[in-house]
């Protein structure tokens, strides 16, 4: 689960930097959306230091946190979000970049999430008795 752990963190410092980048260039004088990069970037960054050693609600917060970017970006190139509205993949490549990174993040939970409801197996070796066999069973 450490891997899992360790690429969530990667995919959501990657959507954080991608919109601190579209902050400092230009997002920072739209008003509302500016805010939102803003606040996207550090929640981000913050999330991407403490999911590999953090609780398993940082990995739930991760996912909620990508999938509100993901609406907010459908509904940026569909109906505007707060009169904002953009078309396609630009700013290019930092659009692509950010739904990639955002769809990994919860594709990566719903891998987390699959994985704690998986019964786990244990293998036992053929020549030693099951907890459920009384010893000396054969």
């Amino acid at each position: 689960m450490i891997v899992i752990r360790l690429a969530m963190a990667l995919a959501v410092a990657t959507s954080g930097i991608s919109h601190a980048y579209l902050y400092v260039h230009g997002y920072q004088h739209i008003p509302m959306i500016g805010t939102a990069f803003l606040v996207q970037a550090g929640v981000s960054f913050a999330l991407a230091l403490l999911i590999p050693i953090g609780p398993w609600w940082l990995r739930w917060a991760a996912a909620a946190l990508a999938g509100g970017a993901l609406i907010a970006f459908a509904l940026s190139r569909t109906v505007g979000l707060f009169g904002f509205s953009e078309t396609g993949w630009q700013p290019s490549p930092h659009a692509a970049i950010s739904v990639i990174a955002e769809v990994l993040t919860v594709g990566l939970w719903a891998v987390y999430v699959v994985g704690l409801r998986r019964p786990r197996q244990i293998f036992h070796n053929r020549n030693e008795p099951h907890a459920s066999e009384p010893a000396g069973a054969v």
